[in-house]
């Protein structure tokens, strides 16, 4: 695999650290800026809102740029948002930090998703595609854990600087190991926003609204699924964090060559098997054991369904693929902010802490049948229509 995968990796770790801390950080938070838990909770949303309107924005801003320059230009913004994070006076001022950080972060992983699939072989693209978000999988398990034990040791202040600096290093390595790649020649942002109007591009990001929103339904509310229902102790939710990240790991190494060797057969796949698991969950988190083993597969066949709806998106948007990579990252964030409103409406309603699994288990099926819907219609599609991204030209040695 190409070395330009790390820089992509190492960015991608960077992103997914500043996404997910938050939520370890809100008490901390809370209390050194006088404000309520719930309150501070507002500050994931700053984040969550920038994702869903920098994906496309940034995207469009960026259409006619080279591709590494666009990629350093979203880190180097991400930088400042997280730098601005750490300084921040105010309750304010930091939900409009958070806000900047969480723009870049779509419109950053649908084109590093297309340079990603660009620098390999067409054959191997999707693996290529896992390797970036691998980095996003090892901030869960590193990332997330170590800032967080750090902001609540030394301020949740550092935390975020060490992000930035995180961001610094990130910028150097995209600068120096991205070859140089021209944006597609797509006609700039008319010819990218005319990709969203193909109803298969849009089907794609319906499936991934509906297939993803049942993992964070779950995962929203799964350290008080542990504490209430297993019976664990507070300090070992942190454990279990991991192993949510350990298994999101498995997923993007295990899906990336299965969605290379067949999208469609591992998308439905691994939508059926999260249905399944969220569906045996409230079953699995009554007992210590097999709570642990369930939350190790919700993350593996949770996370093994991006890499083929990352993939179906890209395909079906061929020609245009960097505008629609980026939306199904707002996709990916709708999904997250909805899996985790319709698991709280479950558990306000009196349903019980294990209802979100069930609720999630019923948005994932919802997300099979549209991608079932999807692919009937690609069956009825002309001959020889293909769904492989166009190549680019040869990758000059020159970096340049």
């Amino acid at each position: 695999m190409p070395v330009a995968l790390l820089a992509l990796a190492m960015s991608a770790f960077g992103i997914g650290t500043t996404e997910f801390v938050m939520m370890g950080l809100l008490p901390d938070v809370a209390a050194d800026l006088h404000t309520s838990v719930p309150t501070a909770g507002y500050l994931v949303s700053a984040y969550a809102l920038g994702v869903v309107v920098g994906a496309p924005l940034l995207t469009a801003l960026g259409a006619r740029l080279p591709r590494r320059r666009m990629l350093v230009l979203l880190m180097a913004l991400f930088t400042v948002g997280n730098l601005a994070s750490a300084v921040a006076p105010g309750f304010g001022t930091l939900a409009a930090a958070r806000f900047l950080a969480g723009l870049p972060h779509g419109a950053f992983f649908g084109v590093g998703a297309v340079v990603a699939a660009r620098l390999v072989e067409e054959r191997r693209g999707a693996r290529a595609v896992a390797r970036m978000f691998l980095g996003l999988t090892v901030a869960n398990v590193l990332g997330v854990p170590v800032a967080t034990l750090l902001g609540q040791h030394v301020g949740w202040r550092a935390t975020f600087a060490v992000v930035a600096v995180i961001g610094v290093v990130a910028v150097a390595a995209l600068a120096a190991l991205v070859p140089v790649l021209p944006a597609e020649r797509v006609g700039g942002l008319r010819g990218e926003a005319g990709a969203l109007r193909d109803r298969h591009v849009l089907l794609a990001l319906v499936t991934t609204v509906f297939g993803f929103a049942g993992v964070f339904a779950v995962y929203s509310y799964l350290a008080s699924m542990m504490t209430e229902v297993t019976g664990v102790t507070a300090t070992t939710v942190t454990f279990v964090l991991a192993l949510f990240g350990v298994g999101m790991t498995l997923g993007a190494l295990i899906a990336g060559p299965l969605t290379d060797h067949a999208l469609r057969p591992t998308l439905y796949g691994s939508l059926a098997a999260l249905a399944a698991v969220l569906l045996l969950f409230p079953v699995a988190v009554r007992h210590e054991v097999t709570a642990l083993v369930a939350v190790v597969l919700l993350g593996m066949v949770g996370f093994a369904t991006t890499t083929p709806l990352q993939m179906m998106v890209m395909r079906k948007a061929r020609h245009a693929p960097t505008l629609a990579s980026a939306s199904n990252q707002a996709a990916f964030n709708l999904a997250n902010a909805g899996g985790a409103w319709v698991g709280g409406v479950a558990i306000s309603a009196g349903w019980g802490w294990t209802s979100p699994a069930l609720v999630g288990s019923a948005l994932a099926v919802t997300g099979l049948a549209v991608a079932a819907v999807s692919g009937r219609l690609d069956r009825s599609a002309p001959a020889g229509v293909s769904d492989y991204l166009p190549r680019a030209r040869p990758i000059p040695s020159r970096r340049g």
